[in-house]
């Protein structure tokens, strides 16, 4: 039988969902009518944080398929078949039912009992329902948070989870106060599950001095890196933005202050590392923020790292030999010198002996085998 790892974000277009007309019984018929593709090659493990633990878990054999599941809130985004992704792996777009999150969804519902639970589900972000985890009962549930809340799902979700990966210890701490016998690791999906691969030098010529790749968001804390740049005057700047709703806020901004800054985005991955190989040092500038996947992205490309010290996961990845942590009073002071020694680090072989995706698997397997024991003593 052919075993799979799915992955389910808690993207949804449009937000919030709007009521449906599809029901389990017209789901169900449609997954009877389409059947699973069989298992590939094992993958190259490339992409974004979504993707690459999903890979990793094929790449490492623990699985034979993998699969993201996304949301639509709406019937024209429903796309149930999936387009095909890097190495093999299908996204899906579901239909959301008609409610805030976390999601439920008669079309995942009907899939599952169609083709039956996946060996491991994730759950990323704001979650699914008590229904769509009750019909995985014999999977491997995982969450993480993606983003700084520890726990983002109500208690009659959390509840069924067998494995929390967390960003920092007091994250594993606050998901311990509200379940006391929870497995948690702190492994953070997007630094841990690094890709050398998708993320590299290009030895392009550096024409900005600094890059922030983020979503225009006020988490983010863009407003850290304009003040910066207003204090270091002929600095150049590059944003990546991927989605957010304050691009044109802070283009603006930058402007009104005659920073030299461009904007560009969104754009696909590799892109994204033609991009950031332009500049000298990468930026993390949130605080309320999970463990960015840039941190060691930046890194792979050979960029060292500045971070906000205030950031309440992934400060772990910043060390002398990766980059500076900083004060937001000191950011921009750092900010200088960073941009003055950056030549003096050497990043990507650190990432590449401590948080690329096969040592992440490694450990999660172990996890993942903890958790099955943990689930099988329960039932016996």
């Amino acid at each position: 039988m052919t075993t799979r790892v799915i992955a389910v974000s808690d993207f949804c277009d449009p937000t919030p969902p709007h009521e449906s007309v599809l029901t389990r019984d017209m789901a169900r018929a449609f997954w009877q009518t389409s059947p699973m593709p069989p298992p590939g090659p094992r993958p190259s493990v490339v992409g974004g944080y979504l993707e690459r633990l999903p890979l990793a878990c094929v790449a490492a054999g623990l699985v034979d398929r993998a699969e993201v599941w996304r949301f639509a809130g709406d019937d024209a985004h429903h796309d149930p078949l999936g387009v095909p992704g890097p190495e093999g792996l299908i996204y899906r777009t579901l239909r959301a039912d008609g409610h805030a999150a976390p999601y439920g969804s008669a079309d995942a519902l009907a899939h599952i009992e169609v083709h039956g639970a996946p060996k491991i589900l994730c759950v990323w972000g704001l979650g699914v329902d008590e229904a769509l985890v009750r019909a995985c009962a014999d999977s491997v549930i995982v969450y993480n948070s993606i983003d700084a809340p520890a726990l983002r799902l109500p208690a009659e979700v959390s509840r069924h989870v067998d494995l929390f990966l967390a960003g920092a210890e007091w994250q594993s701490d606050e998901i311990r106060a509200r379940h006391p016998d929870a497995l948690c690791a702190v492994l953070p999906i997007g630094p841990e599950f690094a890709s050398d691969e998708t993320f590299f030098p290009t030895g392009a010529p550096k024409e900005y001095d600094v890059v922030y790749v983020a979503a225009t968001q006020p988490y983010k804390r863009h407003d850290l890196l304009l003040d910066a740049l207003s204090q270091l005057p002929g600095r150049r700047a590059l944003c990546v933005v991927g989605y957010g709703h304050m691009t044109e806020e802070l283009r603006a901004e930058a402007d009104r202050r005659g920073l030299q800054v461009d904007w560009v985005g969104p754009v696909n991955h590799r892109e994204v590392n033609t991009l950031i190989n332009r500049a000298r040092v990468g930026v993390v500038c949130g605080v309320d923020d999970g463990a960015p996947a840039i941190l060691t992205e930046y890194m792979l490309a050979g960029l060292p790292v500045l971070a906000n010290a205030g950031l309440v996961c992934g400060r772990q990845y910043i060390r002398p030999d990766t980059g500076l942590l900083a004060s937001e009073v000191d950011f921009a002071k750092a900010l200088d010198r960073l941009i003055e020694t950056a030549a003096s680090y050497d990043p990507r072989p650190v990432v590449q002996r401590n948080w690329t995706w096969p040592h992440s698997v490694d450990r999660l397997a172990s996890l993942l085998d903890h958790a099955r024991q943990r689930k099988n003593e329960v039932f016996v």
